[in-house]
């Protein structure tokens, strides 16, 4: 690429008797794959591939490179020059802009350096910037990508946000827009809610379009935010519109992902490694782990647990902290304190296992040292208001003079306002004025009961369902330079900021939740970053650079199979196209987990290329019977995976969650894939009448050669006997026993079928009449028949049927 290829270009061409003038461009720049060329008025006039000369821009819609709003009117410029780097846009209202641009090889930068006057501008808008390319749509990473180009647009610091500001509180809309009709609708009322946000980059009816923005945050705003009508958002000082500042890049698509990689290490963005690999790049960053909750003298009981899994990432989840917020470690569960979890991950280290912990962001429990005997004036705030008259320290109905930052109540656990150095907590304000506090508890959380003059301050505190408070940005801040030190001290590698939503209590919407982890990030000592795994429920714009991965799916509703299933496949399609490593979310093993679960489980990880976290717990281990298969299963499947043995249509094919496989072995002891053609049938009691049969007819079919028979029956809630089987209409296989609620019974061929308690212990080995149960390929009934002890609403027989389908070879 030639350097300094900056071109200008004359502007005024003139066309006797046309009534319409094109306006020319005055400035082209280049990278080593596209151009972009800049109009006298300041818009992007066209965006061409260097290769095959296409221009991508959609001239439908215009594609101003920077407007400007004031008073919620958005300006674009009437004017542009360009002079040495640097254009100068003039606007409407005597507004005066300086960008100055640099050409770098793989992509262009953009930095507002002045606007003036600054103080009337609300904020400067990067695009949105209109073009045709719509296969793949990365909202969050900003990247859209066609069959052979990609475009993308990268903010390069932290109050550059990516997006528009669709909302005045800079939080981005939390809808899945792939699934809108309408691209432009951009808080649609019935939209299912997802954790992930329309940002950097849209669908728009002709393509996509790219966007960022930043905000002059001089000026006190009221919000709406965390179900409150109105919230005050302070001022906060980050040098205003000056230095807002944007990439843009265009490439061929296979080098979109390595082009952003560049521009990280250009433009001093975090560029976080793995085994001294790029996060992004590196596929161990998809691997599972284990998640337990031990205590400092157990941690070699827990390692061994996940190498029998063949993990390597080892995550404890129980009670850290005495409290969040100071970020002191439990004494219970760390007598040692930091030094004790430091050797802990030293021996972790040298197993070849990394250590990481839970935190919760920047929720502040009321037991913390924020919170008493002497509450941090950083805490943050809905709004405040002044007391009406003095009041003594025993006062409990308290009079102020507006009542709107106090009454709001969707969101209003703890109930609390700061007046000074005293927590008051109330329990309603008065309907009418005068407006009081009522019933107030003085002193709360154990701060001190004091007399106030009238006219003083009353602030009403942020609070959060999880009943703790939250912060502003200085004190988000703090904490996660706190939290960071932990990390420098103890050498931990892991971290999930779970509950990063709660740093939009800084005011700053987005930008508030990309600071707490950019800050925790650059407090990190150089060590620390060359190998980190950092997770979290969501992401930003700016995150996606820290972020490793989004791991989402809580297990504590149901079962492998039910809980939050839909939504935990549905994210992996929003991860593919920003970039991400896919991940399933949390799973939990119970200590009633079946092996056949846990295939299932495996499958869809191994379909979607996406690792799990495997949550469960000394008890449940010890308990469950098949917890060596369940941790040798992992071990294998996830050996598996992360090697890239499925093929492309195996992958497929274990991506349908209605669909089970199992591996087994093969002549040259090598791995077979076999789907698993799994029906199940729940069998009630039920009224019937006089002489009717009291058993039930199920089909089910095996669509391979013969095999054994093979069945798990299951009691639910009540005993079951007199139990009667019988295949095809003529082979009865008769049950000499009874299931005791909670058993089961599984039998997988030969003369014995195995009885087990709830929780897969082996109890005792049934005979059942036939030697061995076989079956042609085809369709088959089985009809079934048992008694209960009781007729609860939930007894029943639940009976799964298992029929291996052709295994397919697996290139480990």
């Amino acid at each position: 690429m030639k350097k300094n290829c900056i071109y200008l270009l004359s502007i005024s061409f003139l066309f006797y008797g046309c009534d319409f003038i094109k306006q020319k461009p005055i400035v082209k720049l280049s990278t080593d794959h596209c151009s972009l060329s800049i109009d006298s008025k300041g818009e992007i006039d066209t965006l061409v591939v260097t290769k095959n000369r296409v221009n991508y821009l959609d001239n439908s819609e215009p594609s101003s490179l920077i407007s400007i709003r004031i008073d919620s009117t958005y300006y674009v410029p009437e004017k542009a020059i360009f002079k040495n780097d640097t254009l100068i846009l003039t606007y409407k209202p005597s507004v005066i802009a300086k960008v100055k641009i640099e050409e770098k090889e793989s992509h262009l930068t953009f930095e507002l350096v002045s606007i003036e006057p600054e103080s009337i501008v609300d904020l400067v808008v990067w695009g949105p910037y209109f073009n045709s390319i719509d296969q793949i749509i990365g909202e969050t990473v900003g990247v859209v990508r066609g069959t052979e180009f990609s475009l993308g647009i990268q903010s390069l610091n932290l109050k550059t946000l990516g997006g528009y500001p669709w909302n005045e509180s800079d939080r981005m809309p939390p809808f899945d827009i792939m699934d809108q009709p309408n691209p432009n609708e951009m808080n649609p009322k019935n939209a299912p809610h997802v954790l992930y946000r329309v940002e950097a980059a849209k669908p728009t009816p002709n393509g996509s379009s790219l966007q960022a923005y930043t905000r002059n945050r001089s000026k006190e705003r009221i919000v709406k935010e965390f179900n409150h009508d109105q919230i005050l958002v302070p001022p906060y000082q980050d040098g205003g519109l000056k230095g807002s500042k944007i990439a843009l890049f265009g490439s061929p698509v296979n080098k979109a992902l390595e082009t952003i990689g560049e521009i990280e290490l250009a433009e001093g963005l975090p560029h976080p490694l793995m085994d001294g690999k790029w996060i992004k790049t590196n596929p161990k960053v998809a691997s599972s782990y284990i998640i337990m909750d031990f205590k400092e003298h157990e941690i070699e009981k827990a390692l061994d647990i996940t190498e029998k899994a063949g993990l390597e990432y080892l995550y404890y989840y129980g009670k850290t902290f005495e409290s969040w917020g100071h970020f002191e470690l439990s004494k219970t569960q760390f007598p040692e304190g930091r030094k004790g979890l430091k050797k802990m991950v030293q021996k972790a280290q040298k197993r070849g296992i990394k250590l990481g912990i839970h935190t919760l962001s920047n929720f502040i429990t009321i037991n913390d040292a924020y919170v008493t005997p002497v509450p941090d004036k950083r805490l943050a705030v809905v709004g405040a208001s002044k007391l009406v008259r003095s009041i003594d320290s025993l006062e409990t109905e308290i009079e102020i003079q507006a009542p709107h930052f106090f009454n709001q109540m969707k969101n209003n656990t703890l109930q609390t306002v700061r007046i000074g150095s005293e927590l008051i907590r109330y329990e309603s304000v008065s309907k009418e004025a005068p407006w009081k506090l009522l019933d107030c508890q003085r002193g709360a959380f154990g701060t001190e009961k004091t007399a106030y003059d009238k006219g003083t301050d009353i602030v009403k505190l942020l609070d959060h369902p999880y009943k703790v408070f939250l912060t502003n940005a200085d004190l988000t801040i703090e904490m996660s330079q706190t939290l960071a030190n932990l990390y420098n001290e103890t050498g931990l590698r892991q971290i999930s900021f779970d509950g990063l939503e709660g740093n939009r209590s800084t005011g700053l919407g987005t930008y508030g939740e990309s600071l707490m982890p950019a800050t925790w990030y650059n407090h990190l000592n150089e060590y620390i970053k060359k190998h980190l795994v950092v997770d979290a429920s969501r992401t930003t714009h700016f995150f996606w650079h820290i972020y490793s991965r989004m791991n989402w799916g809580e297990p504590w509703y149901a079962g492998f199979r039910e809980s939050q299933t839909a939504y935990r496949l549905k994210n992996q399609s929003y991860f593919k196209r920003n970039f991400m490593p896919g991940m399933l979310g949390w799973f939990l093993m119970k200590e009633q987990t079946s092996i056949e679960d846990m295939e299932w489980l495996l499958a869809r990880s191994a379909g979607f290329d996406a690792g799990f976290s495997f949550v469960t717990s000394f008890e449940s281990i010890s308990k469950n019977g098949n917890s060596e298969s369940i941790l040798n299963l992992l071990k294998t499947w996830e050996q598996l995976r992360l090697s890239g043995a499925f093929s492309k249509e195996q992958k497929r094919e274990m991506q349908n969650p209605e669909k089970e496989f199992t591996l087994m072995k093969n002549t040259q002891n090598k791995w077979n894939l076999h789907p698993v053609n799994s029906s199940k049938f729940i069998f009630k009691p039920r009224e019937r009448q006089p002489g009717e049969p009291r058993d039930e007819v199920y089909k089910f079919e095996n669509k391979d050669s013969e095999q054994i028979f093979q069945f798990i029956l299951q009691a639910k809630e009540s005993d079951l006997f007199d139990i009667q089987m019988e295949l095809n209409g003529y082979k009865k296989i008769e049950i000499p026993s009874t299931l005791k609620k909670g058993q089961n019974l599984a039998y997988k061929g030969g003369t014995k079928a195995v009885l087990y308690d709830s929780n897969w212990n082996a109890l005792d080995e049934i005979s059942v009449t036939l030697e061995e149960i076989k079956i042609n390929p085809g369709i088959h009934t089985i009809r079934l028949s048992c008694d209960f002890d009781s007729s609860t609403e939930n007894s029943a027989a639940k009976l799964e049927i298992r029929v291996l389908e052709k295994g397919q070879p697996i290139n480990d």
